[in-house]
């Protein structure tokens, strides 16, 4: 029992440790005015799913007024790498 239960949090450690490193890593933040939202489920399916790409820290969309707000680590991805996802997902990143 013992046993298993130190298995488990090694186990753990080791994916804690670059969770750790990125951590400390400073987030980078860009805004996007983004056009294409026709409702709120809009704004907040973009939200989860690009919560959901490598790299992203957080993301913040307003649908009213098409405002993105993205955290990322610029080791793990990139502005163009956001942009071209939004676009991919049939939104039109303007500016």
């Amino acid at each position: 029992m013992i046993r298993r239960r130190f298995l488990q949090l090694a186990s753990m450690a080791s994916v804690l440790a670059p969770l750790e490193a990125m951590a400390t890593e400073a987030a980078k933040t860009v805004v996007y005015h983004v056009s294409g939202f026709s409702c709120p489920t809009c704004a907040t399916g973009l939200d989860t799913m690009l919560g959901q790409q490598n790299g992203i820290v957080s993301s913040k969309s307003t649908y009213p007024g098409g405002r993105v707000t993205v955290s990322f680590h610029p080791r793990q991805t990139d502005e163009q790498a956001i942009i071209q996802f939004i676009t991919g997902l049939g939104f039109k990143v303007e500016g």
